[in-house]
C-alpha cells in the first residue's frame, strides 16, 4: 500500500494518512463547549451555513477521533456537517457499508484544487478552502474560523416547498448542488479490518450529490419541487452553491 503524506501550506506537520499498521487509537475524551463564535441562526436562517465536510472510511483506524470531533459540533445551527465514506481503503479487510466511489471523486477534486499530493482519510474540509485531518478538537476549531474569516460571498437563500431563490453578487457563479444526507445516528458494528470490534456512530452520512443547475450571478430561482426523496427514508436535503468542482463553497442552506 502507497503511504503518502500531504501537508497544509500553514504548517509542516504531515497529515497522518490511514495505514494497515496504524494502532487503533482510543476514544477521545469529552469535549468541552465549542470555542468559535456562534451566530445567532434567527438572523441568518437560510444562508451562508459553514459546511464541514469529513472523508472518511470504516476501515481506517486513523479515522474514529476525527468522525467523534465532528459529530460532537454537529448539533450547531450555524453549520452544515456532511460524512463522506470513501471507498479505497475497502482493501485493508472490511467494505464500507456507506462507501461512493462518488465521494472518492469529490475528494480529488478537492486534493487537486488544494495542491495535495494525495487524498487521505481522515480529512475535513471546510467551505471547500481549509482543510486538516480533525483529529483534535484545536484544530477542528481552528479551520472553522479560518474558512469563516475568508468567506467573502453575499449570498442568501429564499426557500419554500417548490423553489430556492438564490441572490449574490453579479459576476459570481457557481454549480448548485443536492446533497441527500441521513441526520439519525447509525451506529455501525465493524467486524473485520483495522476496526475490527469497534462499534462506530454515523451522522449526517451523505448518500447522494446531484446536479440541480449552474447559478449565474444575481438573483434566480431553482425548482426543487419534487427533488426531495419519499418522507419514509428519513433523508435530508441541502443546497450547496460550489464556484466549481473542488471549489469554494459559495453559499449553503437545508431545505
Amino acid at each position: 500500500m502507497l503511504k503518502q503524506f500531504f501537508t497544509r501550506s500553514r504548517s509542516s506537520s504531515p497529515l497522518p494518512p490511514c495505514s494497515a499498521s496504524a494502532a487503533s487509537p482510543s476514544a477521545p475524551d469529552p469535549l468541552p463547549p465549542p470555542a468559535y463564535s456562534v451566530i445567532d441562526p434567527s438572523s441568518n436562517p437560510h444562508g451562508n451555513l459553514t459546511v464541514v465536510e469529513l472523508f472518511q472510511s470504516q476501515g481506517c483506524s486513523s479515522c474514529p477521533p476525527a468522525n467523534a470531533h465532528v459529530l460532537s459540533i454537529i448539533d450547531d445551527p450555524n453549520l452544515l456537517i456532511l460524512t463522506y465514506d470513501v471507498t479505497y481503503w475497502d482493501h485493508l479487510g472490511w467494505t464500507d457499508t456507506f462507501g461512493n466511489s462518488k465521494f472518492d471523486d469529490r475528494q480529488r477534486r478537492y486534493a487537486k484544487a488544494l495542491n495535495r499530493r494525495s487524498v487521505l482519510t481522515p480529512q475535513v474540509i471546510v467551505n471547500g478552502t481549509v482543510d486538516g485531518v480533525g483529529n483534535s478538537r484545536h484544530e477542528l476549531e481552528t479551520l472553522i474560523g479560518e474558512a469563516r474569516e475568508q468567506a467573502t460571498s453575499g449570498i442568501s437563500f429564499e426557500v419554500d416547498a417548490r423553489r430556492v431563490k438564490i441572490d449574490g453578487p453579479e459576476g459570481e457563479s457557481g454549480l448548485v448542488l443536492v446533497v441527500y444526507y441521513d441526520p439519525r445516528t447509525v451506529d455501525v458494528a465493524i467486524t473485520q479490518g483495522e476496526n475490527g470490534g469497534r462499534n462506530i456512530p454515523h451522522r449526517n452520512v451523505v448518500r447522494d450529490v446531484k446536479l440541480l443547475g449552474n447559478w449565474q450571478g444575481g438573483k434566480e430561482e431553482f425548482s426543487i419541487a419534487g427533488i426531495k426523496r419519499d418522507d419514509d427514508d428519513g433523508l435530508g436535503a441541502a443546497i450547496l452553491v460550489q464556484a466549481r468542482p473542488g471549489g469554494p463553497i459559495l453559499g449553503a442552506t437545508n431545505i
